[in-house]
Protein backbone atom coordinates (compact mmCIF):
# COMPACT_ATOMS: atom_id res chain seq x y z
CA UNK A 1 0.00 0.00 0.00
CA UNK A 2 1.16 3.50 -0.86
CA UNK A 3 2.46 5.15 2.32
CA UNK A 4 0.93 8.44 1.22
CA UNK A 5 -2.34 7.47 -0.43
CA UNK A 6 -4.09 10.00 -2.61
CA UNK A 7 -7.83 10.33 -2.87
CA UNK A 8 -7.54 8.56 -6.24
CA UNK A 9 -5.85 5.64 -4.45
CA UNK A 10 -8.79 5.42 -2.03
CA UNK A 11 -11.34 5.54 -4.84
CA UNK A 12 -9.40 2.93 -6.82
CA UNK A 13 -9.22 0.58 -3.82
CA UNK A 14 -12.92 1.07 -3.15
CA UNK A 15 -13.57 0.02 -6.76
CA UNK A 16 -11.35 -3.05 -6.47
CA UNK A 17 -13.12 -4.02 -3.27
CA UNK A 18 -16.57 -3.52 -4.82
CA UNK A 19 -15.43 -5.70 -7.74
CA UNK A 20 -14.50 -8.47 -5.29
CA UNK A 21 -18.01 -8.22 -3.81
CA UNK A 22 -19.51 -8.60 -7.29
CA UNK A 23 -17.27 -11.59 -8.02
CA UNK A 24 -18.49 -13.18 -4.78
CA UNK A 25 -22.13 -12.59 -5.75
CA UNK A 26 -21.56 -13.99 -9.24
CA UNK A 27 -19.79 -17.10 -7.93
CA UNK A 28 -22.49 -17.76 -5.36
CA UNK A 29 -25.22 -17.23 -7.96
CA UNK A 30 -23.50 -19.65 -10.33
CA UNK A 31 -23.21 -22.30 -7.63
CA UNK A 32 -26.89 -21.84 -6.71
CA UNK A 33 -27.95 -22.08 -10.36
CA UNK A 34 -25.92 -25.26 -10.84
CA UNK A 35 -27.27 -26.77 -7.62
CA UNK A 36 -30.91 -26.03 -8.46
CA UNK A 37 -30.62 -27.03 -12.13
CA UNK A 38 -28.97 -30.32 -11.14
CA UNK A 39 -31.59 -30.98 -8.45
CA UNK A 40 -34.40 -30.44 -10.95
CA UNK A 41 -32.66 -32.39 -13.72
CA UNK A 42 -32.52 -29.38 -16.03
CA UNK A 43 -29.01 -29.75 -17.39
CA UNK A 44 -29.58 -30.37 -21.08
CA UNK A 45 -33.33 -30.17 -20.47
CA UNK A 46 -35.96 -27.53 -19.71
CA UNK A 47 -34.46 -24.19 -20.70
CA UNK A 48 -37.53 -22.24 -19.62
CA UNK A 49 -37.37 -23.50 -16.02
CA UNK A 50 -33.58 -22.97 -15.93
CA UNK A 51 -34.13 -19.36 -17.07
CA UNK A 52 -36.73 -18.89 -14.29
CA UNK A 53 -34.20 -20.14 -11.73
CA UNK A 54 -31.48 -17.85 -13.09
CA UNK A 55 -33.79 -14.82 -13.00
CA UNK A 56 -34.82 -15.67 -9.43
CA UNK A 57 -31.17 -15.80 -8.38
CA UNK A 58 -30.39 -12.54 -10.21
CA UNK A 59 -33.19 -10.77 -8.31
CA UNK A 60 -31.82 -11.99 -4.98
CA UNK A 61 -29.50 -9.96 -2.79
CA UNK A 62 -26.18 -11.31 -1.57
CA UNK A 63 -27.82 -11.88 1.83
CA UNK A 64 -30.65 -13.81 0.21
CA UNK A 65 -28.19 -15.97 -1.71
CA UNK A 66 -26.13 -16.66 1.42
CA UNK A 67 -29.29 -17.81 3.21
CA UNK A 68 -30.32 -20.02 0.25
CA UNK A 69 -26.91 -21.65 -0.16
CA UNK A 70 -26.72 -25.15 1.20
CA UNK A 71 -23.12 -25.56 2.22
CA UNK A 72 -21.98 -29.13 2.90
CA UNK A 73 -21.14 -29.90 6.53
CA UNK A 74 -17.56 -30.77 5.55
CA UNK A 75 -17.01 -27.14 4.58
CA UNK A 76 -19.19 -25.37 7.14
CA UNK A 77 -16.43 -22.80 7.63
CA UNK A 78 -17.49 -21.39 4.25
CA UNK A 79 -20.77 -20.42 5.89
CA UNK A 80 -18.84 -18.35 8.42
CA UNK A 81 -16.78 -16.75 5.63
CA UNK A 82 -19.94 -15.95 3.66
CA UNK A 83 -21.69 -14.39 6.63
CA UNK A 84 -18.63 -12.28 7.40
CA UNK A 85 -18.30 -11.27 3.73
CA UNK A 86 -21.99 -10.32 3.62
CA UNK A 87 -21.71 -8.09 6.69
CA UNK A 88 -18.48 -6.55 5.40
CA UNK A 89 -19.88 -5.99 1.91
CA UNK A 90 -22.98 -4.31 3.32
CA UNK A 91 -20.81 -1.98 5.40
CA UNK A 92 -18.69 -1.17 2.31
CA UNK A 93 -21.66 -0.36 0.11
CA UNK A 94 -24.01 1.24 2.61
CA UNK A 95 -21.83 3.09 5.12
CA UNK A 96 -18.11 3.14 4.30
CA UNK A 97 -17.97 6.79 3.28
CA UNK A 98 -20.43 7.85 5.96
CA UNK A 99 -18.26 6.17 8.64
CA UNK A 100 -15.07 7.74 7.33
CA UNK A 101 -16.73 11.07 6.55
CA UNK A 102 -14.07 13.80 6.35
CA UNK A 103 -11.03 11.49 6.53
CA UNK A 104 -10.59 11.62 2.76
CA UNK A 105 -9.32 15.20 3.11
CA UNK A 106 -6.19 14.34 5.13
CA UNK A 107 -3.25 12.05 4.49
CA UNK A 108 -3.68 10.34 7.87
CA UNK A 109 -7.40 9.87 7.21
CA UNK A 110 -6.77 8.37 3.78
CA UNK A 111 -4.30 5.92 5.35
CA UNK A 112 -7.03 4.80 7.78
CA UNK A 113 -9.46 4.43 4.89
CA UNK A 114 -6.97 2.40 2.84
CA UNK A 115 -6.30 0.08 5.76
CA UNK A 116 -10.04 -0.44 6.23
CA UNK A 117 -10.49 -1.13 2.51
CA UNK A 118 -7.63 -3.65 2.54
CA UNK A 119 -9.30 -5.48 5.44
CA UNK A 120 -12.71 -5.42 3.75
CA UNK A 121 -11.22 -6.63 0.46
CA UNK A 122 -9.44 -9.51 2.18
CA UNK A 123 -12.61 -10.62 3.98
CA UNK A 124 -14.68 -10.60 0.79
CA UNK A 125 -11.97 -12.15 -1.38
CA UNK A 126 -11.32 -14.97 1.10
CA UNK A 127 -15.01 -15.92 0.88
CA UNK A 128 -14.86 -15.70 -2.93
CA UNK A 129 -11.79 -17.96 -3.06
CA UNK A 130 -13.50 -20.51 -0.78
CA UNK A 131 -16.59 -20.56 -3.02
CA UNK A 132 -14.47 -20.87 -6.15
CA UNK A 133 -12.64 -23.80 -4.57
CA UNK A 134 -15.98 -25.40 -3.72
CA UNK A 135 -16.85 -25.03 -7.41
CA UNK A 136 -13.55 -26.65 -8.42
CA UNK A 137 -11.34 -23.62 -9.09
CA UNK A 138 -8.26 -23.05 -6.93
CA UNK A 139 -7.55 -19.34 -7.40
CA UNK A 140 -4.35 -19.49 -5.33
CA UNK A 141 -3.00 -22.19 -7.66
CA UNK A 142 -4.05 -20.24 -10.75
CA UNK A 143 -2.29 -17.13 -9.45
CA UNK A 144 1.03 -19.03 -9.53
CA UNK A 145 0.86 -19.26 -13.32
CA UNK A 146 1.02 -16.61 -16.00
CA UNK A 147 -2.42 -16.28 -17.51
CA UNK A 148 -3.47 -14.65 -20.74
CA UNK A 149 -7.24 -14.63 -21.20
CA UNK A 150 -8.42 -15.89 -24.58
CA UNK A 151 -10.97 -13.19 -25.36
CA UNK A 152 -10.54 -13.00 -29.11
CA UNK A 153 -10.04 -9.25 -28.75
CA UNK A 154 -7.10 -7.37 -30.18
CA UNK A 155 -4.44 -6.42 -27.61
CA UNK A 156 -4.84 -2.99 -26.02
CA UNK A 157 -2.03 -0.57 -26.71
Amino acid sequence: MNERPTLDDVFRKFGETAEAAQLLETELGTLLLDEQATKEGLLGGDGIRATEIMRSINRDTLGGMVRRAKVPQSVEEIGVLLESALNTRNRLIHSFYRQHNMRKFSEEGRMIMMHDLETIHMTIFDAYKALALLGGTDLDELAKHEFTPQTGHLPIG
